[in-house]
């Protein structure tokens, strides 16, 4: 009876952040429709104009993703067990790496739900490296994300593709690498983020109650933890866009090794979900190369700034650090490699 009554009395909060969230949300745009209107001597009404189209065409789109994503992650949370997960993961090294990068089609979880899960995998005595491979490959091989993506780049499949396949070998590689290179415990004794409290209250308990309460509280922090972060990365493209001359973003954009670096800054800092960060990614593409968006694309679900966090504290801090290092580098290779691999492919296929 006292659970019930803490879980209303957190799923009311939860549901007043939400609330308080979409109408700053709502006064945001609002405030932004006013000033567009108003004839003030400093500022450009046009590039005002420009802000204002290009903030609201993210989010409107971006949004039912993010409602639809985190009510499936939350089903996902209560109801599917680790145990259910282990029972199918082949034995053979090279088939369990495959295996477990695929499992986000079946399991489509957000980014900052993977960690607590690949860390009960771990204790429950699945491979480091597959565990890894699932940590880092949900978040992209996940239904919701291929659709958010297919929707976000239009007439643009290859992009769709590209961030699938290019997703699907960096999580490969890097459990390879995390087998061959970590041979000690990498989990910490004692863990202050066993269940993600970084993003929000990631519950894998087979004792937690499977309510419609429960399920509300889940969606409703979900929703409040990836929306406010996505309106940020929204704001921050709408004004790179916007106030940014394009001379300046195209001198950068265009050259390989520098567009990547700064797309993977912007993923890192941004750390938008992977549900919508399709619509970020889009909003760049003929700005910078298309390597770099896909680095964006397959980077920014793997490590950014609250990934880092959970990642610190979960994992021991010489792991930590090797995983990023992998993470980072192999993202990287894969970007550039994507920067050939993309133009010669459409020049073969006739674009896709």
């Amino acid at each position: 009876m006292i659970n019930d009554k803490k879980l209303i009395k957190s799923t009311f909060i939860s549901d007043g952040k939400v609330i308080l969230m979409l109408v700053s949300a709502v006064f945001l745009l609002f405030s932004l429709n006013l000033l567009r209107n108003i004839s003030l001597p400093k500022i450009n009404t046009d590039m005002l104009n420009n802000f204002y189209l290009i903030f609201t065409s993210i989010v409107l789109e971006g949004f039912p993703f993010i409602i639809i994503g985190s009510l499936i992650s939350s089903f996902i949370q209560l109801f599917i067990s680790e145990e259910k997960i282990i029972r199918y993961i082949p034995k053979n090294k090279i088939k369990g790496l495959i295996f477990s990068s695929l499992l986000g089609l079946v399991f489509p979880l957000c980014d900052c739900a993977t960690i607590p899960v690949a860390k009960n995998l771990i204790k429950k005595g699945i491979p480091k490296g597959m565990a890894i491979t699932f940590m880092l490959s949900v978040p992209i091989v996940n239904p919701i994300v291929i659709i958010s993506t297919f929707y976000a780049f239009r007439g643009k499949t290859y992009i769709v593709i590209s961030r699938l396949v290019f997703g699907i070998i960096a999580a490969i590689v890097i459990g390879y690498l995390v087998d061959l290179f970590s041979k000690e415990n990498i989990l910490k004794s004692s863990n202050k983020l066993d269940n993600g409290h970084v993003c929000h209250e990631h519950c894998h308990n087979s004792c937690e109650p499977k309510n419609l309460s429960n399920i509300i509280y889940h969606t409703s922090s979900e929703v409040y933890d990836i929306g406010r972060l996505f309106i940020i990365g929204a704001l921050t493209s709408a004004f790179f866009q916007t106030y940014i001359p394009e001379k300046y973003i195209l001198s950068i954009g265009q050259g390989k090794v520098y567009s990547i670096l700064i797309m993977f800054v912007l993923a890192y800092i941004l750390s938008i979900c992977s549900q919508t960060d399709a619509f970020i990614g889009r909003s760049f593409l003929g700005q910078f190369t298309a390597g770099s968006v896909i680095g964006f694309l397959i980077l920014g679900p793997m490590i950014d700034i609250k990934n880092t966090l959970m990642m610190v504290g979960t994992f021991t801090r010489r792991f930590s650090i090797l995983l990023i290092f992998f993470i980072f580098i192999i993202c990287f290779a894969l970007s550039f490699l994507a920067e050939y691999i993309i133009p010669f492919s459409l020049k073969l296929v006739g674009g896709i």
